[in-house]
């Protein structure tokens, strides 16, 4: 008889959620992790505040919202666990916390009391929380599955695998669950960094250095694809929630678009300087509207000498453009260390959109941040974290 009746590899968010919802079904649960602590992740998110959900992370917008080769893929575990159902559970640990902007949810308090609630709930549950422990070898056996723990062999009928991505490698992020995915005969995507500042080529560096920490409000495009949130210029590049965003987008050699004035006309804005401060510089009235360093920076791009009371509108139209229709080419990333997600990762066409098991595998499940389901920013990957975990769960 196996040791176990489900091994669960990796104590973050979509791992200790299966492990409760599979101890509370009856079943003999172990969860097991190489960090020290479960939960580290869920400790750093937010600034420390957890993000843990968004209001808007169900399945009626998720087609659009989670990236991967199948964005329909993830609206079955989003239907099954919704934004409202993991609220409940925060509400009932006496969890205050509030609603930050665009539906994201953050605690009051420490993000460590979202990882004492999933790890107080395993715990009343039955199941087992081993950390600080490698994991070795896994391999099929007649009974499901033997995983090598540390020094011991440990068996158990179903194994789900919630090792996550590549992601904050200075954190323990290892390809684990891609391994194992390739052992089983399972395709894998391609991986990149998602949910990460952009950097540029060292000609433009130089020109946005002086603007390092300045921040302002901005449209950002790739393609048809657009985010109107913070922008935060940096010493590597740009970074911010608009830019966070727009690089799950983004591909190498690919030009991104800013509008640093969401909302407005820039050309009627310099069109009323002209008739009402005739005696001004264009930079001067851009820094009334834009942080005064981007406004500098602004108005040497544009290059338009003299009082704006002079100039036509063709030159007012230039202007406008540089200020609204602004073109950067980023050359590349930060990568995996400051990424907050993995792009890609264990192809969605090899798993049950139901019960996340393989279906070459029967036992074997893939939840979380290793599966090619990626969400927006703003608490949309945790929503997928517990709805994956949730219904492997229920089946593991």
């Amino acid at each position: 008889m196996p040791d176990f009746d489900v091994i669960v590899l990796g104590a973050g968010a979509a791992g200790m959620m299966a492990g409760i919802e599979a101890a509370r079904r009856g079943r003999r649960v172990l969860v097991v992790d190489h960090a020290r602590n479960p939960g580290e992740k869920i400790r750093i998110s937010g600034g420390g505040r957890c993000n843990f959900t968004n209001i808007n992370a169900t399945a009626a917008l998720g087609r659009e919202r989670f990236l991967g080769a199948n964005p329909r893929f993830a609206l079955s575990a989003l239907s099954r666990f919704t934004p409202d159902m993991f609220i409940d559970r925060v509400k009932r640990h006496g969890i205050a916390f509030h609603e930050k902007t665009l539906g994201q949810l953050f605690c009051d308090g420490p993000a460590t009391q979202i990882v004492a609630m999933l790890t107080n709930d395993l715990r009343a549950a039955g199941a087992a929380i081993w950390t600080g422990r490698e994991v070795g070898s896994v391999e099929r056996t007649a009974e499901g599955f033997a995983v090598m723990v540390g020094d011991g062999r440990v068996t158990a009928a179903s194994l789900v695998v919630a090792t996550g991505g590549k992601s904050i490698p200075k954190m323990g992020a290892t390809g684990l669950a891609y391994e194992l995915a390739r052992q089983f005969d399972l395709a894998v995507t391609e991986t990149r960094p998602g949910l990460v500042p952009l950097t540029f080529e060292p000609g433009a560096l130089e020109k946005l250095k002086p603007l390092a920490g300045v921040s302002a409000d901005a449209v950002v495009t790739h393609g048809r694809t657009r985010f109107e949130e913070a922008l935060l210029f940096t010493h590597r590049g740009l970074s911010g929630p608009a830019i966070l965003q727009i690089s799950s987008y983004w591909r190498e050699g690919d030009a991104i678009g800013v509008d640093l004035l969401p909302g407005r006309d820039a050309l009627d804005l310099l069109r009323a300087a002209r008739r009402e401060t005739p005696k001004l510089h264009v930079h001067t009235v851009l820094a009334q509207h834009l942080p005064k360093r981007l406004a500098q920076m602004l108005g040497e791009t544009i290059d338009l000498p003299g009082m704006i009371g002079d100039l036509s509108d063709k030159k007012l139209t230039a202007a406008a453009e540089a200020v609204q229709r602004w073109s950067l080419k980023p050359v590349g990333s930060e990568g995996y260390r400051t990424a907050e997600v993995t792009l890609g990762g264990i192809d969605t066409a090899g798993l049950d959109p139901r019960t996340m098991q393989a279906r070459t595998v029967p036992g074997l499940y893939f939840i979380g941040e290793a599966v090619d389901v990626t969400g927006w920013l703003g608490g949309y990957n945790f929503q997928w974290a517990w709805a994956s975990g949730w219904v492997a769960g229920q089946a593991a």
